[in-house]
């Protein structure tokens, strides 16, 4: 009896044993981004500009021969209200963020084998991704000077531009005639039209832009061009408003 016991009380034992080796299906988000400047991060948390890239991987383990099926939702949330404005079933996700405001990206992952399911994660376990794009701002100078020394020697949005997913922007002399146009705010004019810099002289930009929180730019002002504007005592050169 006392043998039975010894042994009965062994198979209890490796059991609970392989019971507890025992690796369920599970899944471990992640997720990187490119930012407007084209870095890779793997934290958006904090304020980021937008267009934000993002590229989200469900990360499955254990899955042996359970069959899977993946769903991402991403939460657009305001002081008020939230607002589902991605639900998919991909095992991965890429999205570009566009809108301003606070982000929070879910996966939810079910494991099925037979009888047997496995939802992850577990209701009231939810621990989303988060993720938060920066309101809009563009702004330009009033004058350049494109003389080559180093300083200044461009137009173009100040610098802290953010959030700006549309963009047209086009010189013009007095006359009305086109000089350059450029259709991203990091781009620039050097102030040469048909291969030469133009005179010094009054120009007038126009911008037509939209932000990632919906702000319309439009935006009308004169440009001075001071080729001879001398930049030796100021860091940066030209004028500025």
């Amino acid at each position: 009896m006392k043998k039975l016991f010894i042994l009965l009380l062994s198979v209890f034992i490796f059991q609970s044993i392989a019971w507890a080796q025992v690796e369920y299906p599970s899944v471990d988000p992640s997720a990187t981004y490119i930012t407007v400047e084209g870095e890779e991060i793997d934290d958006a948390s904090s304020a980021q500009s937008a267009p934000l890239t993002a590229h989200f991987l469900a990360n499955p383990q254990n899955v042996g021969e359970y069959s899977a099926r993946y769903e991402w939702v991403i939460t657009h949330m305001t002081q008020t209200s939230s607002e589902v404005v991605v639900h998919r079933f991909d095992e991965n996700l890429d999205y570009t963020f566009t809108q301003s405001g606070s982000f929070s990206v879910q996966l939810y992952a079910t494991f099925i084998l037979g009888n047997d399911t496995i939802t992850v994660p577990e209701e009231g376990e939810e621990n989303p991704i988060m993720v938060s794009i920066c309101e809009s701002k563009l702004e330009f100078p009033n004058a350049f000077s494109p003389n080559g020394d180093g300083y200044n020697d461009v137009f173009k949005a100040k610098d802290g531009y953010q959030s700006i997913v549309s963009f047209k922007a086009s010189i013009f002399n007095r006359w009305g005639q086109r000089l350059y146009s450029w259709d991203s705010p990091d781009g620039e004019w050097d102030g040469k039209h048909n291969g030469h810099t133009v005179n010094d002289g009054v120009y007038y930009l126009v911008v037509t832009a939209k932000g990632a929180d919906g702000r319309k730019y439009s935006i009308r002002k004169a440009v001075n061009v001071l080729t001879g504007y001398d930049n030796s005592s100021k860091t940066g050169g030209g004028k500025d408003e």
